[in-house]
């Protein structure tokens, strides 16, 4: 794979600092030395800290729609892909995982994050009540996803028992 372009590098760049650092370490400077890039090859690709903001959106986005959409035809079905890779997802070398947890230290400061936080979920929920015929399960198995997203990303144990039975599990909501 070759090297990124300078517009993906950037947005590299300024996920890197909110991850690390959080809003408050973010400046165009900080970000254009971050990514090798002159502040003018910065404010080339995003004329402002809105315009970065808004490419870490898109890409967020971007990477979840391409999620959703490969979930539409995993092998293992929907429900299990979904549940399965709110685990194995939850890995700071995975893009879309990036992009979330950069969008979420601005969580609350600014609402266009919280827009598209919600256009993802709601890409999730169409998906899967496309594939679970009752929509209070598809309900359910969403907020189960989120649930095992959240402790992934909080470095705790994913619930083993449930992953070794989600056959059982699966069942018991009516979906085997």
């Amino acid at each position: 794979m070759g090297r990124p372009s300078a517009r993906e590098q950037i947005l590299d760049a300024y996920q890197d600092i909110l991850i690390e650092s959080g809003s408050a370490a973010v400046t165009l400077d900080a970000v254009a030395a971050r990514a090798k890039v002159s502040k003018g090859g910065l404010l080339y690709h995003f004329g402002s800290k809105e315009a970065l903001l808004d490419g870490l959106l898109d890409r967020l986005l971007r990477l979840t729609a391409a999620d959703v959409e490969y979930a539409r035809t995993a092998p293992e079905g929907v429900v299990r892909y979904y549940l399965l890779s709110s685990v194995t997802d939850a890995d700071m070398t995975k893009p879309a995982h990036r992009a979330s947890i950069a969008a979420l230290r601005l969580l609350g400061s600014e609402p266009k994050v919280t827009e598209a936080m919600n256009e993802c979920g709601r890409l999730w929920a169409e998906l899967l009540a496309g594939h679970v015929d009752d929509p209070l399960t598809a309900e359910i198995v969403g907020l189960l996803g989120d649930g095992l997203y959240l402790r992934a990303t909080l470095g705790g144990q994913p619930p083993q028992p449930l992953l070794d039975r989600l056959p059982e599990a699966l069942r018991r909501l009516g979906l085997s």
